[in-house]
């Protein structure tokens, strides 16, 4: 059965061309051409994967990204028209977004990033390896329960992939490309910041003091080693 992808894009020649080349693909493929519609399209529907614009109207794709994100762990990517800096990157993370892509949209590395996409999906939900647990955060890699200080937190697709990366592989420097290449795959090896970026955010939801992390620590120049909490 092939995976569904739901374009939420209000330019309705870019929404066709899309639509026309992730069919070729053999994607099966739906449009909305405004965030309600792409927020009724996607309960009726349930999708793999959200292509969502962030200026859609109606509802903004911030907003829809939210929405969808409490309703689902469905791979989310967002297009936007104009350069993304760090602080909207976080913003969109807040908000549940997995991916950013800047349009327009190259077809080959398109093509590329929603395979990736996909794959990690599939893969978050095909592991076997129980998780982590101490006195401050407990992790259920089978379950996709994180839990900080008792309380339990949401975490994007993207998130988790990374935390079970570096639970999977206690004590060991993961280099900024090994990172690139289990998290988001090797489509993405050109891109050396995101590590930078989704770590930092990430210890901000799972570190007692993300300045001072206690368990995704830095090897300056690497990558980052994930260091279990003594007893």
């Amino acid at each position: 059965m092939p995976a569904r992808v739901l374009i939420v894009e209000d330019d309705h020649d870019l929404a066709r061309l899309l639509q026309i080349n992730l069919s070729r693909r053999g994607y099966d493929v739906q449009v909305a051409g405004d965030g309600r519609a792409g927020l009724r399209q996607f309960v009726s529907w349930r999708p793999d994967l959200v292509m969502l614009d962030v200026d859609v109207p109606e509802m903004d794709g911030l907003e829809l990204c939210q929405r969808i994100r409490e309703l689902s762990d469905v791979a989310i990517l967002m297009m936007t028209g104009h350069a993304v800096s760090e602080p909207e990157i976080a913003r969109g993370l807040d908000m549940g977004a997995d991916e950013y892509m800047l349009k327009p949209l190259g077809n080959i590395e398109l093509g590329a990033r929603i395979r990736a996409l996909l794959r990690r999906r599939i893969a978050d939900h095909s592991e076997q390896i129980a998780g982590y647990s101490d006195d401050y955060l407990q992790v259920d890699l089978m379950g996709r329960h994180v839990r900080v200080n008792g309380q339990e937190i949401r975490l994007t697709p993207t998130e988790f992939k990374l935390l079970a990366t570096f639970i999977r592989h206690p004590g060991e420097v993961l280099t900024f490309e090994k990172l690139l290449e289990l998290v988001w795959g090797r489509e993405y090896t050109s891109e050396h910041h995101y590590p930078r970026i989704y770590v930092s955010h990430l210890r901000r939801k799972i570190e007692p003091d993300a300045q001072h992390p206690e368990y995704i620590r830095n090897e300056y120049g690497v990558g980052y080693r994930f260091t279990a909490k003594a007893p």
